[in-house]
């Protein structure tokens, strides 16, 4: 590293760049310089057009890293459905918990009872946030693709929606926890959604002064993030030197055992 290139990312380190957005910069020993952006896979309206500096980043890049290429139509759900109904594999409390969300969101209980209780629990959210104005086509991973696509930019996937489908199937029981934390954390995961859409409408987080609150259990979130932030960083490490904006679930750019702490 050149010695003005050592005191540049030594600058950058002291006094870190603000984005307009949830976004942060962090460059590796190898020469990895990764914009990491904190996404919601579903947004709203007025999250489109994307920051106009964002796109600029996304332009300067040599590619962009997402969780999984979501730009697709063909579904992955294909065939995984239970031989068993939701009365035989839930219990009394939890079907009758179950009814009374579905009833709320209009999601009728005859469509989910032969479907893994993890996809029930991602169709509930999926309908929580439509409910609350959002849409995938303003999500931000899924602008980002397509602005990329439209700039013939290479596409990095960290594990892909093949790989994304393998972990949800080798939750226990069929993803019982999954479910049964969305239930248990109905109304605190749509405020959390609120939160997130308000760091991309009026401001990011303030790095060290955030305080979210818990929707997963102690052993799922060691499942669906701790283990996928660690994976995702030696792949991070494993790319040629560069430039790169990183989309991952703003989950995981300032949840506890955070991506971004994990690679400083």
């Amino acid at each position: 590293m050149s010695l003005f290139r050592g005191i540049k990312t030594s600058f950058r380190a002291l006094f870190p760049r603000r984005y307009s957005w949830p976004g942060m910069d962090i460059s590796l020993p190898g020469g990895q310089h990764l914009h990491l952006v904190g996404s919601i896979h579903m947004g709203t309206q007025d999250m489109s057009p994307l920051p106009s500096g964002l796109l600029s980043l996304l332009k300067q890049a040599d590619a962009l890293v997402v969780e999984a290429d979501i730009s697709g139509h063909e579904s992955p759900f294909a065939g995984l459905e239970s031989d068993l109904t939701l009365a035989d594999r839930l219990d009394e409390a939890q079907l009758a918990e179950l009814t009374r969300v579905a009833d709320e969101t209009g999601v009728s209980l005859s469509m989910l009872d032969t479907l893994p209780l993890w996809q029930i629990a991602m169709i509930l959210q999926a309908t929580q946030a439509q409910r609350l104005g959002l849409r995938g086509d303003y999500g931000i991973d899924y602008q980002l693709l397509n602005a990329a696509r439209a700039r013939r930019l290479p596409i990095i996937e960290l594990e892909g929606t093949d790989s994304q489908i393998a972990l949800l199937r080798q939750l226990p029981d069929d993803g019982l926890i999954l479910l049964d934390d969305t239930l248990t954390h109905w109304h605190t995961n749509a405020r959390l959604l609120q939160t997130m859409i308000g760091w991309w409408l009026d401001a990011p987080p303030a790095e060290g002064k955030l305080t979210l609150p818990s929707t997963f259990s102690e052993s799922l979130y060691d499942v669906l993030m701790n283990a996928r932030n660690a994976a995702w960083r030696q792949t991070l490490h494993a790319l040629p030197a560069g430039h790169y904006v990183v989309a991952v679930g703003a989950l995981h750019l300032y949840g506890e055992g955070n991506l971004p702490s994990l690679l400083k």
